[in-house]
């Protein structure tokens, strides 16, 4: 992949700040959940509650979070989100050395967090049409894409040894370091958008009706959101058990599990490389709906494996998985940023994140409480039909073929 974009500056430094952060974010992703399932020997259900707990945010500031970005610069909520996330992780490693951790204490940090990233991500997708133009918007969103993939490789490559080498709490310190320097790349970006416009008397409900009113009434961006609603439900339970799995009936340890994570990455850099060139040729509305449609049925490997090669196979299912979901967000984000103007694009993105990640509490605590009942194996056979039928809103609406030239 050509340098590009990444030749601009702001460009260039937004790309390490989102690489920082993902780490930061992929070490959480693997870290927090073993906290819980090693360190405090938590249940499929407890397990569950936490992964609900963790994405709650979206349902709980999901939308309002949108008008209140659309009335800042993107750039300042960004730095203070990473750097507020970087002080909370490190409350982990040291409630842990004080010997105070407990399941309550990952709750509320999961919570919070969650609540943070819910900002930061809603001002990250609508700062980059200020950075790179909205005529670059299918490339940038590829070259982050691609930035989060290596990282998303590397993460797990890197945390499994390290949660065996000192334990899962204290991992948790890379997290920290990763969102603070995430945070201070953002400061040295020179890109300054104009400060929102604001009312004398700002409207928080009438603001966030007009987001709602005009994704839901966008016949694409609704079919966008309710995939994405099925798709994100259907993900979270099938994750919730995924660890449970690999832990308990597979006996893999952190560092095999790391392998696995990693593959997973593999797959999403391979889609980030290949998600502009199958935008062009298949087109961004039928790509939207291709993707999980031909990939998600692989994840059914997954609950057939053994403690065998057969994790082997698995482990490609979640690949495709993978590589299949970084073309559709690639494809759909662009997609969506194109068809938002500037003064809504905060709440487009919140409106979207709602729907998508408002999802994830209930398919959290769905997948804890079916874990418990049909066994965890059971689980991810449920997750990975709900995963595939998710391409079914976007197949029925008016993406199902590439617009007219």
């Amino acid at each position: 992949m050509s340098l590009g974009l990444l030749r601009d500056r702001d460009f260039g430094r937004l790309s390490a700040a989102t690489a920082l952060g993902q780490l930061g974010d992929r070490v959480i992703f693997l870290a927090l959940p073993l906290v819980a399932i090693a360190a405090l020997r938590a249940d499929e259900f407890h397990v569950g509650l936490l992964t609900a707990m963790t994405s709650a945010g979206s349902l709980l500031v999901g939308l309002p979070a949108g008008a209140w970005v659309d009335r800042m610069r993107k750039r300042s909520v960004m730095i203070t989100t990473d750097l507020a996330r970087a002080l909370l992780l490190l409350t982990v490693p040291v409630a842990s050395a004080a010997g105070i951790l407990t399941i309550w204490w990952l709750y509320a940090i999961a919570l919070v967090h969650g609540v943070l990233t819910v900002f930061f991500d809603v001002a990250y997708v609508s700062c980059l049409p200020h950075v790179v133009g909205r005529g670059h918007l299918v490339q940038g969103n590829a070259k982050l894409s691609a930035i989060r993939s290596v990282t998303s490789i590397s993460g797990p490559t890197a945390a499994g040894p390290l949660i065996s080498l000192v334990g899962a709490p204290a991992t948790l310190l890379v997290s920290s370091a990763g969102m603070a320097m995430s945070g201070l790349l953002a400061i040295t970006m020179r890109t300054r958008e104009q400060k929102p416009e604001s009312s004398e008397r700002p409207q928080l409900v009438r603001e966030i009706k007009e987001g709602l009113k005009f994704t839901l009434q966008h016949p694409s961006l609704r079919a966008i959101l309710a995939g994405d609603a099925i798709f994100s439900l259907s993900l979270a339970m099938y994750q919730t058990m995924l660890l449970v799995f690999l832990d308990r009936e597979i006996g893999l340890q952190p560092s095999g599990i790391g392998l696995v994570f990693s593959g997973m990455g593999c797959g999403a850099l391979l889609g980030s490389l290949l998600a502009t060139r199958l935008a062009k040729r298949v087109g961004q509305g039928p790509v939207i709906w291709m993707a999980p449609l031909i990939t998600c049925p692989l994840t059914a490997l997954m609950p057939l494996a053994r403690a065998d090669w057969s994790v082997c196979a698995g482990a490609i299912g979640l690949a495709a998985l993978s590589l299949g979901g970084v073309v559709r967000v690639v494809a759909q984000s662009s997609l969506q940023q194109a068809l938002t103007p500037d003064r809504l694009l905060g709440r487009m993105s919140a409106t979207a994140r709602f729907f998508s990640w408002g999802g994830i509490p209930l398919g959290g605590l769905l997948g804890g409480i079916s874990g418990s009942a049909i066994g965890a194996a059971g689980t991810l056979w449920i997750g990975a039909a709900g995963m595939t039928l998710s391409a079914l809103p976007t197949f029925l609406s008016p993406l199902r073929r590439p617009p007219r030239p």
